[in-house]
């Protein structure tokens, strides 16, 4: 395999090895050291890629365990909270400031629920992965995958609904 063949089977997932990386390590810096690490494992072994059914499925789990070993490192005391800032289509400055809050609350909620839910929210809600791929990225079984999400869905609603009653953002 070539590089152009390389990027070619990687290219469509790229971005969303990233988002993983950014949403378990939160820093931008540290999930694009990941991302690069990630892909270099790959480039290293590229000639074996072809032997993995879901070369996808394949590189979010090796970003999933990647992040978690640097979280567990000594390196991860280091790491800095640096949020990105969130691009949409023109809207008037208090709009856009409106919703730039909304998405760091859901964002900052997502990050205080347990790991395994955060990952399933991410993969599902973000990624727009399927159920079954979700399974196998998470080595859980359909249900169990489906009600880790129904409670992280409904932890961060009340949550949010909780922070809108009492007009805290």
């Amino acid at each position: 395999m070539n590089e152009s063949d390389f990027l070619k089977v990687i290219s469509p997932f790229k971005d969303k090895v990233f988002r993983l990386a950014k949403r378990l390590l939160v820093s931008i810096e540290e999930a694009e050291d990941a991302t690069q690490e990630v892909f270099f494992k790959l480039w290293k072994n590229k000639e074996k890629i072809s032997d993995y059914k879901n070369i996808e499925a394949f590189a979010m789990t090796m970003t999933k365990n990647f992040c978690y070993d640097r979280l567990k490192s000594k390196q991860a005391g280091n790491l800095t909270l640096v949020h990105t800032n969130y691009k949409g289509k023109e809207t008037p400055l208090e709009k856009s400031i409106e919703y730039k809050d909304a998405v760091n609350i859901v964002h900052s909620l997502i990050e205080q629920l347990p790991e395994m839910q955060k990952i399933i929210i991410q993969l599902r809600d973000v990624e727009q992965y399927e159920f079954e791929e979700i399974c196998e990225l998470v080595s859980m079984k359909p249900i169990a995958v489906r009600v880790a999400l129904s409670r992280a869905r409904k932890t961060v609603r009340n949550a949010l609904t909780k922070q809108q009653n009492y007009g805290v953002s």
